[in-house]
């Protein structure tokens, strides 16, 4: 019979995993990952989380780059292939610029202004929205028949979702529009409309900074028309009803506040996800029938461990209950992925075959 986990796997084009730091999200990704290869599945994996996280999960002690690497595989276990790689936000937005600039003299001219050099990789919105492109761009590639993406463990990091759309509403803005007008009307109207704003603007950031500036955006001119185009493109994969969505969490109180914190923000934004799954779960072992036989401090540690493991089943219970509608997916916690004498790879194929949904 056709386990359900493997039949969502196959469904699904792109699978975004999401979670509050410290819930093992990242490993979780990689099993995930792991499982879908195990099934003969060709698989991206994509981290937008800047930590080296990912390459210590998969054993890599080279890290990861912007390009997709595969990773070695055991071919007696594994019938697809798994690739994975680590966002790069500047890199990303360097080869958007050369795709959409007219020549290269001016792609050029972009990626040497000192506006750009800045914004690139710092300002807020452009990792979200380089995100979003690299999930599209690696949705196109005919190599993959599934990316995963490893979400950065903060509350921001399922902006990307609204990422294309906030592109777009400032490539519409007005003043925008003025600021890289080409004619002379237009930049009269920059000269009468906004010069009172630039003095200001300049008096706070300094008079090259601000030139800098309009010297991107002029250069900007005829991009726009591209990057509003994939925007919209990329905007359709995010909300695809084969692009799927996972929130992870452990089974203490905190994170299990984040969660249900994600899946309503999930919710918000017109996304039901997938599952929740549930990692690092506390097994429950079984009290022996002659007590009396067994050391006290075995059964004062037994019975601790089995404390641990029912405050743990109230919590999921919480999640269960504030949202009835989303599948909960168990998984125990496994020592071989904090030993590293074992195999980090095998481990994590381990921790993928225990993926199920429930009935």
């Amino acid at each position: 019979m056709t386990n359900r986990f493997d039949r969502l796997l196959r469904e699904s084009d792109v699978i975004v995993c999401a979670g509050s730091g410290g819930v093992g999200k990242t490993t979780t990704s990689a099993a995930l990952s792991m499982r879908a290869a195990q099934i003969g599945l060709r698989v991206a994996l994509v981290t937008i989380d800047p930590a080296k996280r990912l390459a210590d999960a998969l054993g890599l002690s080279n890290g990861l780059t912007n390009e997709p690497m595969r990773i070695v595989l055991d071919p007696a276990s594994t019938n697809g292939e798994l690739w994975a790689m680590m966002l790069d936000t500047r890199t990303t937005f360097d080869q958007l610029i050369s795709r959409y600039s007219p020549n290269v003299e001016q792609a050029e001219r972009i990626k040497s202004n000192l506006f750009y050099r800045n914004i690139s990789g710092a300002l807020s919105g452009t990792q979200e929205y380089m995100a979003a492109e690299k999930l599209y761009e690696l949705h196109k590639d005919d190599r993959f028949d599934l990316v995963v993406v490893d979400t950065p463990p903060t509350r921001q990091a399922l902006d990307f979702l609204s990422a294309p759309a906030r592109l777009n509403r400032f490539i519409d803005h007005p003043l925008y529009r003025i600021v890289i007008a080409p004619t002379n009307v237009g930049l009269k109207a920059v000269n009468a409309m906004t010069q009172p704003v630039l003095k200001t603007i300049a008096r706070v950031v300094g008079a090259q900074a601000l030139e800098d500036a309009l010297a991107f955006f002029r250069a900007f001119q005829g991009l726009d028309v591209g990057f509003h185009e994939r925007a919209k493109e990329v905007d359709v994969v995010l909300h695809a009803r084969t692009t799927r969505y996972v929130v992870i969490s452990s089974a203490q109180p905190e994170p299990v506040s984040e969660a249900s914190f994600f899946v309503d923000e999930l919710t918000k934004q017109g996304v039901s996800p997938v599952c929740l799954v549930v990692n690092r779960l506390q097994p429950r072992f079984p009290v022996p029938t002659d007590i009396n036989d067994a050391p006290a401090d075995l059964m004062a540690n037994l019975h601790s461990l089995n404390a641990e493991a029912d405050h743990e089943e109230a919590q999921i219970r919480v999640l269960a209950e504030r949202h009835e509608f989303v599948p909960i997916v168990r998984l125990a916690a496994l020592p071989e992925l904090v030993d590293s004498h074992h195999d980090t790879l095998a481990a994590l194929g381990r921790l993928g075959s225990m993926l199920e949904l429930p009935d």
